[in-house]
């Protein structure tokens, strides 16, 4: 009898990796499948935007500042940067509210002005104005961290939405509808 209990407690020790496995494999399934919350909670909201004046990205287009985005209109402000996948990927959409009427100011950020040109040939260009941020010093000052991101600024230049990643046809209605209530 006293052999019986050392190989039923050494097996309960080789069903423990596998076990854990399992647990670690439901863990990232649960990740994977649910879908990721991007709205998040940012600090710029409902600030005003900092004071900056960046030089044009590319010739043909001006340049952008503060003061652009304090003439009673609300509009966009999209950061981006020609060596961004993602940017790519959104660029439909971004034409997609340019034609719907919608004004959209961007920001390249650390990017040379022939990288800029060759991205909107092949993307497309639906910016009114483009902003040069070599040092991401506005992406920063505005509560950026990466590229694509996309903000809602009313008519008296106050971040009124803050959009994280590309932006997805499903995400057109949302930004159309922060526009609407930018405006109001």
């Amino acid at each position: 009898m006293s052999e019986i209990a050392p190989v039923k407690r050494a097996g309960i020790w080789l069903w423990l990796p596998l076990a854990l496995f399992v647990g670690f494999f439901v863990l990232v399934m649960v990740g994977l499948l649910r879908p990721a919350d991007r709205d998040v909670a940012s600090a710029f909201v409902g600030k005003p935007l900092p004071a900056f004046d960046l030089r044009a990205s590319i010739p043909g287009r001006p340049g952008l500042k503060t003061a652009d985005f304090a003439d009673g209109k609300p509009r966009l402000l999209n950061v981006f940067a020609s060596w961004c996948i993602p940017c790519i990927a959104e660029a439909p959409q971004l034409d997609a509210l340019a034609r719907a009427g919608v004004e959209i100011h961007g920001v390249a950020i650390r990017d040379r002005q022939e990288d800029v040109q060759r991205f909107l040939a092949q993307n497309g260009n639906p910016y009114t104005r483009i902003g040069a941020d070599d040092l991401r010093a506005v992406q920063l000052a505005i509560g950026s961290s990466g590229v694509p991101e996309t903000f809602v600024i009313d008519g008296k230049g106050v971040i009124r939405h803050q959009h994280i990643g590309d932006i997805r046809v499903e995400d057109i209605p949302k930004l159309l509808e922060k526009l609407r209530e930018a405006g109001a």
